[in-house]
């Protein structure tokens, strides 16, 4: 078997958000015999470990885990790391060490040899390392689809001048408000509405220099999965597929591996999962889910206005708070918050999202607008309140509150007022009325792409071929 089987090699980007989609991806491949290594950081490997004990990394006979050092100094932390170290630090020090990975794999009889690599569009080293050793292989771009076509203009915004900027002013001064109409598939924008990587005034800034290159590289170098599907984002996709044919809307990926292996699970974090009892004891479409995604912070301060917003709103909430979320403190609440909520309130560090956003009594996603986040609520067709916080995330929240008409939007200076009138509005509400209904809408879509004969599977199974060689 071992002299036959496809063996491909699965290199997401050290964080949660993009090994989540890596895992459904790989999860998918090997429901169609493809022998998996997962590549880990060593720092993640850890987490999972303690996270979710011992088996966690122990895989399948024909899924296996690896890991790799991500060139940053040995921590223990059970924190996100910092993001732009660790994509300098990735860039600079990972193809080395996954290069000796390979061989390690390619030199061990009991192991098929390895045929493709599967990599994140940002880990460059990947598609480095399969050139090198001449295997085919694929990126999977992570973030939205729409984000990728606005990352491919940064280039054009420096050159028009309008980024970096001068001064810090850009914030207040109303230049945020500048209508951007020039990108072919992305309607209605706004300066502010482009991922949030612009938003600085050093022309040598670490995120928004290593998105234009990588986003770039990813365009010009491979095939690309993109986590979405055809119809959801039909004209940015035509656009991309102008510039670079060979391209794969497979998605939503949570969706298409959902009954595949769950003790393969890819979660940094210990999940809580007396929610769900509790969530049972609810009534359907009452409860608002607040999860902020795994990178996110805010203040203090902005925490107390959700807090009172969700107390005052009346309705039943599950409210994701991880360690870390507020800048440099923990999160404690007032004794007056804590008897407000008495019965309706759960408040927990980390849940199963995708059993949350599937569970018959979520009425409301309050959501960072994270792309994996958000496909979850669109396979569910669960409306957003959208809160976001940098990287694509601004650019979804535009998407969902226009062009898919799932979603509305809270302040970025959230006040408490604001958030119990919008609960209010898109639970009870007319206009909630229209958007839960086009939640419904795209939850079809998503569910006939998925299906058999459906878009994602058609253009997975010619990725296989195509852009993998296999079968």
């Amino acid at each position: 078997m071992s002299s036959i089987k496809s063996h491909a090699v699965c290199l997401p980007f050290p964080a949660q958000g993009h090994i989540n989609p890596m895992m459904q991806l790989a999860k998918l491949l090997h429901s169609r015999g493809f022998y998996i290594t997962f590549v880990n950081s060593e720092f993640n490997h850890r987490r999972l470990i303690r996270s979710r004990g011992e088996e966690a990394v122990k895989g399948l006979p024909d899924f296996r885990y690896e890991a790799i050092p991500d060139g940053l100094p040995p921590s223990d932390s059970d924190a996100a790391q910092c993001v732009p170290a660790i994509c300098d630090s990735t860039r600079k020090n990972c193809l080395t060490p996954f290069l000796e990975l390979l061989s390690k794999l390619n030199s061990s009889p009991q192991l098929p040899p390895v045929t493709c690599i599967v990599c994140d569009g940002i880990m460059n080293c990947g598609t480095k390392a399969a050139q090198l050793i001449g295997v085919p292989y694929v990126q999977l771009w992570t973030s939205s689809t729409v984000s990728f076509l606005g990352f491919l203009h940064y280039k054009e915004l420096a050159q028009r001048g309008i980024v970096p900027f001068k001064d810090e002013g850009f914030v207040s001064d109303g230049t945020h408000e500048m209508p951007i109409d020039w990108i072919p598939g992305m309607p209605n924008m706004r300066l502010k509405d482009l991922p949030s990587l612009i938003r600085t005034t050093d022309p040598e800034d670490t995120m928004f220099n290593y998105v234009m290159e990588v986003s770039q590289e990813c365009l010009n170098s491979s095939s690309i999965i993109f986590n979405t599907f055809d119809e959801f984002d039909k004209e940015v996709l035509q656009v991309i597929a102008s510039k670079s044919p060979n391209i794969y809307a497979i998605g939503p990926l949570t969706s298409l591996s959902r009954n595949l292996h769950n003790s393969l699970n890819s979660s940094l974090w210990k999940e809580d999962t007396s929610c769900i009892e509790w969530l049972n004891t609810m009534k359907p479409k009452s409860v608002v889910y607040v999860n902020y995604g795994s990178v996110t912070v805010m203040s203090n301060h902005h925490l107390e206005e959700f807090a009172w917003g969700l107390a005052n709103s009346k309705y039943p909430f599950l409210w994701v708070i991880r360690p870390g979320v507020v800048m440099g403190e923990s999160a404690i609440f007032p004794r007056e918050f804590m008897e407000a909520i008495k019965g309706r309130g759960f408040i927990t560090s980390w849940c199963p999202q995708q059993q949350v956003l599937s569970h018959p009594a979520i009425g409301v996603f309050l959501t960072h607008c994270g792309w994996n986040s958000l496909l979850e609520a669109v396979s569910e067709g669960v409306p957003l309140i959208c809160w976001p916080f940098f990287g694509d995330q601004q650019t979804n929240c535009r998407y969902s509150c226009t062009t898919w008409g799932n979603g509305m939007e809270i302040n970025p200076d959230v006040k408490s007022k604001d958030v119990e009138a919008l609960i209010k509005e898109i639970m009870a509400g007319d206009n909630g009325q229209r958007i839960r209904q086009k939640a419904l809408e795209w939850k079809k879509k998503a569910k006939s792409a998925i299906s058999v004969g459906g878009s994602s599977i058609t253009n997975f199974d010619r990725m296989i071929k195509e852009a993998l060689r296999q079968g």
